[in-house]
């Protein structure tokens, strides 16, 4: 039992022995103990309602497929109310790093954050992530993986060269063989990117994948983790659970469909 306490909380027994030496005067800074993802995933300071999403979002399989490891510098675009931040921090905590590009003035991200530093205690920094104004997400080739959530078609939304600019600044910050990890609602193939965008907040995979190889990205891998079949991809994606936007007659079907179909991307910087 003792040997299994000093595996799992080294921490508590380098303070018992630091108060039982003699000329102790204060205990370092504790060092977050090490865990896995599953263990991320399944923690207590997700709430239910964030866990419930895992059957869509499958957030361990996804971060698997993408190749994360637990000593990588890893910058996160746009974490919205930290879905997933709730799961990289902690994972990322013992040996790792983890940067958030936010909104200025993101306030309730930063809350969040700051109210439980026992799990977020070991992110930063903040970078102010504006596209197209501010895109720059540290000094180049510094970062091990970059990734992205459903946003590229928010981007989109602003215009082409506003996307093109973010995958520009992912290239420039991550070290050659870095990885840009991306998900994204699926729209039909080959559809107009814009329009589908702007129309149901989904970008056909062809058309990312074409940008990406054309900043310079390589393509290493296409996962259907976050696929729906069920999704007809001609709904806008805020129709379909958890927002449920549109009529109350359409709930019952919306529900039966699901979250939306997404593709999950991994591309690598040569």
């Amino acid at each position: 039992m003792i040997r299994r306490t000093c595996q799992l909380f080294p921490w508590l027994v380098s303070a018992l022995l630091v108060g039982l030496h003699p000329l102790a005067v204060a205990a370092e800074p504790a060092t977050p103990a090490a865990i896995s993802l599953p263990q991320a995933a399944a923690g207590s300071w997700r709430s239910g309602a964030n866990k419930a999403r895992d059957a869509y979002r499958h957030p361990v399989q996804t971060l698997e497929f993408f190749g994360l490891k637990p000593n990588m510098t890893v910058v996160e675009l746009a974490p919205g109310g930290g879905w997933y931040t709730e799961i990289l921090a902690p994972y990322l905590a013992a040996h790792g790093h983890l940067v958030e590009a936010t909104a200025p003035g993101a306030s309730a991200f930063a809350a969040k954050l700051k109210a439980a530093p026992a799990v977020y205690g070991k992110v930063g920094p903040l970078i102010d992530f504006a596209p197209p104004e501010q895109v720059r997400l540290g000094p180049d080739g510094t970062a091990d993986m970059v990734l992205t959530f459903r946003n590229t078609h928010d981007w989109l939304n602003q215009g082409p060269d506003t996307l093109a600019a973010v995958l520009k600044a992912a290239f420039a910050v991550l070290k050659p063989g870095g990885v840009f990890g991306v998900v994204e609602h699926r729209a039909k193939p080959f559809a107009n990117a814009q329009q589908s965008s702007r129309t149901l907040h989904r970008i056909p995979e062809d058309y990312l994948i074409g940008l990406a190889l054309k900043t310079g990205f390589r393509l290493d891998g296409v996962s259907e983790i976050n696929a729906n079949p069920a999704d007809p991809e001609d709904v806008n994606v805020h129709r379909l659970p958890p927002n449920l936007a549109g009529p109350d007659g359409e709930h019952k079907k919306m529900q039966a469909i699901g979250e939306s179909d997404r593709m999950t991307l991994r591309f690598v910087k040569p």
